[in-house]
C-alpha cells in the first residue's frame, strides 16, 4: 500500500502541471503579496483535491459512461474561459488599480479593481473562497484520469489517504509555482503598465488555455 501511496503522490504532482491548473492560479494570484498568493494556492490545491475525493467516491456507486464524464471536462474548461474574459474585460476597461503607500513602517503596492480600495480583508477572503471553489469545480475533470490511477493501484477503491497521497503531490507544485508568482508580484507589478499587462496577458492565455480543451 506504501508503494501504492507514493505512485499517487506522483501522478498529483504530475496532475498539477495541468496548464488550467498554473493558469488558474496565476489568474487568481495575479498583484497579490506573497503570503495571500500561497494561501489561495493552497485554498486552490485543498478544493480540487476534495472534490476528486467526493467524485471518485460517488462514482464508485454509481455507473457513469464516459460521454458523461466528459462534461466535468467542459465545466473546468469553461471555468477557465470564464476567468480569461473577466481579466481581459478589468484590464480593457481599465479597472484594475496601483498605489504605492506606507503601511506599518514598509512601504507597500496595493493593487485593486474598481474605483475606491481600503485595507479590510474581503477582497482576499473573496478570492480565496473562489480559488478554492474554482478547484473543486476543476476537479471534476481530473475524476476521470485519477480513476485510471487507482484502478491500477487499489481497484477504484478511494480512500482518504490515498486523496491526502494526491493532494499533497499536487500541493508541492502549486506551491512551488505560487511562490514563483509572489517573486513576479514583488519585483515586476511595480507600475499600473506592468500591472495591466499582466493582467491581460492571464486573461489572454485563460481563453487559449481554455479555448484548447473545449474544442
Amino acid at each position: 500500500m506504501e508503494i501504492g501511496l507514493l505512485l499517487i503522490f506522483w501522478y498529483g504532482i504530475l496532475h498539477a502541471f495541468g496548464p488550467d491548473h498554473l493558469t488558474a492560479i496565476a489568474d487568481f494570484s495575479i498583484g497579490k503579496g506573497r503570503k495571500k498568493t500561497l494561501f489561495i494556492t493552497f485554498a486552490f490545491a485543498l478544493g480540487h483535491g476534495l472534490s476528486l475525493f467526493v467524485f471518485a467516491k460517488i462514482l464508485q456507486s454509481v455507473e457513469l459512461s464516459d460521454d458523461i464524464l466528459s462534461y466535468g471536462d467542459i465545466v473546468s474548461s469553461s471555468v477557465i474561459v470564464a476567468i480569461g474574459i473577466y481579466l481581459l474585460y478589468m484590464a480593457a476597461s481599465d479597472r484594475i488599480n496601483i498605489a504605492k503607500h506606507m503601511h506599518e513602517g514598509k512601504e507597500h503596492i496595493h493593487i485593486w479593481f474598481g474605483k475606491s480600495h481600503d485595507h479590510n480583508d474581503a477582497d482576499f477572503k473573496k478570492r480565496t473562497a473562489s480559488a478554492l471553489t474554482v478547484g473543486a469545480l476543476m476537479g471534476i475533470g481530473g475524476v476521470r484520469g485519477m480513476l485510471v490511477t487507482l484502478s491500477a493501484i487499489a481497484h477504484n477503491e478511494v480512500n482518504l489517504w490515498m486523496v491526502l497521497s494526491f493532494t499533497l503531490g499536487v500541493m508541492v507544485i502549486f506551491m512551488g509555482f505560487g511562490f514563483f508568482l509572489a517573486l513576479v508580484n514583488d519585483n515586476l507589478l511595480t507600475n499600473r503598465r506592468n500591472v495591466r499587462a499582466a493582467f491581460a496577458t492571464a486573461g489572454a492565455v485563460s481563453l487559449l488555455v481554455g479555448g484548447q480543451m473545449l474544442f
